[in-house]
């Protein structure tokens, strides 16, 4: 899972970054490039069934982020996105827009005001003219090609140009992607093109210390500001998480029960984001390694053991399954199975979250 970071200069947005992967980014030198880090996903099931197996490694799933530099001092006011920060945004799964609602003023707003809600629809604007901008490209591309298309082709290319014009009109009137409805044979022609209104998005108000125990009440604010399909909101101190960060695991817990901080940023962004991408986990294990995987909600067995490697899910025979809280439960796998709670499961078991499985296969 790989998800960007956005957000209008001075917002905060690599005090995030590092929060969310622990990493020490300058924040007083513009950067003119991406910041690309490493989160672990935060997974308690993995520490107990580490207890079971005394396991040689631990692996847990992970999440990138990737920190894309501001497009420019006049963000809101462009109409596109540079290609060389384009590509890297289509590349995401999601996006987490860093929406600055602290009050310093030796930072100045490029807009002279501190208004969260502004630069929160002045940055999805831009989103929106961005996927504009490609569609009217592809509408251009096949009425060029309609001009010397043969007879056999010319159906299939007017019927892939009226898609995109009613996506066009859709996104003009501010329906962003992830709101239109698409048949199945629209997706399959859409997805290649990476929309950036299609992706889950995360509003990250990033806001001052003093606030924290108001943060529930700012998110709900600005959930019921922005009630759109694909989309949550997170306030964040983004400074004061990203000084956590950097603290020993009981230093940081001392100091948020101290501040009433809660959570971390980072537990929070995951699972707000595995909530947004519909994720979960299941789990493998034994003596060499106790491992954690994220797959999508729904998958079936022989999908998620191509997860593993694409050799079992092509010779993919079986799965052994039992769930994390029984296998703790019973203390082994051959307990579980003398109590008939470990069972065999074929191709098309929908693998549920917190599963620990075995997968036979043969190639």
């Amino acid at each position: 899972m790989q998800i960007g970071i956005i957000g209008l200069p001075k917002s905060g947005k690599t005090a995030t970054f590092n929060a969310l992967t622990k990493g020490q980014i300058p924040l007083d030198v513009y950067a003119n490039k991406s910041n690309i880090g490493v989160a672990k996903v935060p997974d308690t099931r993995l520490d107990e069934l580490v207890g079971l197996f005394k396991p040689r490694s631990v692996v847990s799933a992970e999440v990138n982020y990737l920190d894309i530099p501001t497009v420019a001092e006049n963000f809101a006011d462009s109409k596109g996105i540079p290609r060389e920060y384009l590509n890297g945004l289509q590349s995401c799964d999601a996006l987490i827009v860093v929406l600055r609602s602290f009050d310093d003023p030796s930072i100045v707003h490029l807009d002279g005001s501190i208004d969260p809600l502004r630069d929160a629809e002045n940055i999805l604007l831009e989103l929106t003219f961005s996927d504009v901008g490609i569609v009217a490209n592809r509408i251009q591309k096949l009425t060029e090609q309609l001009k010397s298309a043969k007879t056999a082709q010319r159906d299939s290319l007017k019927k892939e140009q009226t898609i995109w014009e009613k996506v066009k009109d859709q996104l003009e009137n501010n329906v962003p992607i992830r709101e239109q409805s698409f048949t199945k044979e629209e997706e399959d022609i859409l997805v290649g093109f990476q929309l950036l209104t299609s992706k889950p998005i995360i509003l990250a108000v990033n806001i001052d210390e003093g606030e924290i125990d108001r943060a529930g009440v700012i998110e709900s604010e600005f959930a019921n500001l922005f009630e759109q399909q694909g989309m949550k909101v997170v306030a964040i101190c983004s400074r004061l998480e990203m000084e956590l960060a950097q603290m020993s695991a009981e230093s940081e817990a001392e100091f948020r029960d101290g501040l009433g901080a809660g959570e971390s940023s980072l537990e929070r962004m995951i699972r707000v984001s595995y909530e947004l991408l519909g994720l979960i986990s299941f789990l493998t294990v034994g003596e060499d390694e106790v491992r954690a995987w994220e797959i999508r909600r729904d998958t079936v067995a022989q999908k998620a053991a191509g997860k593993i490697h694409t050799d079992i899910e092509r010779g993919f025979i079986r799965a052994e399954v039992v769930h994390y809280s029984d296998l703790l439960a019973y203390g082994s796998l051959a307990e579980c199975k003398k109590n008939a709670l470990l069972r065999t499961e074929g191709k098309d078991y929908v693998v549920k979250d917190g599963d620990v499985m075995n997968m036979l296969f043969n190639v």
